[in-house]
């Protein structure tokens, strides 16, 4: 026979108290409902009850801290529409009631943590795992936990001043840490004067023995950046005149050093021999490459990359994922026109 609804009222101070007494066990000391009802003398019906009144009466407060969460039906729209194998989309909106836009770089973060969790899931031992010096590789670093074991190769030079403790040598050997396999650093710039000079330090042993890992590598992640400063290493590492020859050319995005225009082509220019990175052949030929957005607005320069045929997969956030299912005007976010299918990512043309 059912038990009286008294336990939802919570009409006297006894119930309260009951209501937190099962809350506590339940919640806190992590016992069962069978448990809690032994010990206090009611019934396991009761208990469930109890608890659901001590949550709507505000005993208990269940607080989720995380302001992201992983938007499945997204990213599955996302990978479908790209042709890609993995669309992992992050709602960053949570925390703040979707309606605030976050904090660039706690969106960063919590995309590296996204991109942390899908290599967890892919990568495989003896796998070859290449990481460009994009700050989303930097978060995913520090979000790893483990892996199994690989080695882990530096894709780009470093693009800072120190050549011995940069953020991109830090987070490959962090990764590779997480799985217990030999890091490849780079400890050279990313770009030089000079073809010359590149040419010289590619020929260094240390450097040597990264550069002919990038043939090897199976897996990859790198950072989807517009190309402008702030985001791109190399348009605030050229002369104006070098970044008028590029603006002329269409260059509107950037992956792993390559600067890439509006239809997804990469754009040969000089800086190719004065760059010591992963070429965009080698890019092509790894099996899994992922790419990271930066969190920002920046829909067009991620559409290029997608339409490059260089990803196999894609993590960003789910207003870029909106836009780019929904073509957007740059200058008009609500304007949203529906968009015809786009090809399948890594077409041999």
């Amino acid at each position: 026979m059912a038990e009286p609804a008294e336990v939802t009222a919570l009409p006297a101070p006894i119930d309260t108290l009951l209501a937190a007494a099962v809350a506590r066990r339940f919640y806190l000391e992590q016992r069962s409902k069978v448990e809690i009802a032994k010990e206090l003398g009611i019934s396991r019906f009761k208990v469930a009850r109890l608890l659901d009144a001590a949550v709507a009466h505000d005993i208990v407060r269940i607080d989720i801290t995380v302001p992201a969460e992983i938007d499945v039906p997204l990213g599955r729209a996302l990978a479908e529409r790209f042709g890609l194998r993995h669309g992992i989309v992050v709602n960053l909106g949570r925390g703040e009631g979707g309606t605030a836009a976050p904090d660039p770089w706690r969106s960063g973060r919590w995309l590296g943590t996204a991109a942390a969790r899908l290599i967890s899931e892919i990568v495989e031992e003896g796998d070859v795992l290449g990481l460009d010096g994009s700050q989303a590789v930097d978060a995913l670093s520090e979000a790893v936990t483990r892996l199994p074991p690989c080695d882990v190769v530096q894709l780009t030079g470093v693009r800072g001043r120190d050549l011995a403790h940069d953020a991109a040598i830090t987070a490959v050997r962090r990764t590779a840490a997480a799985g217990g396999g030999r890091a490849f650093p780079l400890h050279t710039p990313f770009l030089l004067p000079d073809a010359v000079t590149a040419a010289v330090l590619r020929s260094q042993p240390a450097t040597a023995e990264t550069l002919d890992r990038f043939g090897r590598v199976t897996k990859a992640v790198v950072g989807i950046a517009a190309w402008d400063a702030p985001h791109s290493a190399v348009y605030g590492a050229l002369s104006e005149r070098e970044r008028e020859t590029l603006r002329e050319a269409g260059a509107c995005a950037e992956v792993a050093g390559h600067v890439l225009d509006a239809a997804g082509r990469v754009i040969p220019t000089e800086l190719n021999a004065r760059t010591i990175a992963v070429s965009a052949a080698e890019l092509r030929g790894v099996t899994e490459l992922i790419g990271v957005t930066a969190g920002e607005r920046g829909t067009g320069a991620v559409r290029a990359v997608l339409g490059s045929g260089l990803l196999t997969g894609v993590v960003t956030d789910a207003t870029t994922a909106r836009r780019l299912l929904w073509r957007d005007d740059p200058d008009d976010p609500d304007a949203l026109i529906r968009t015809a299918p786009a090809p399948s990512s890594r077409s041999t043309e």
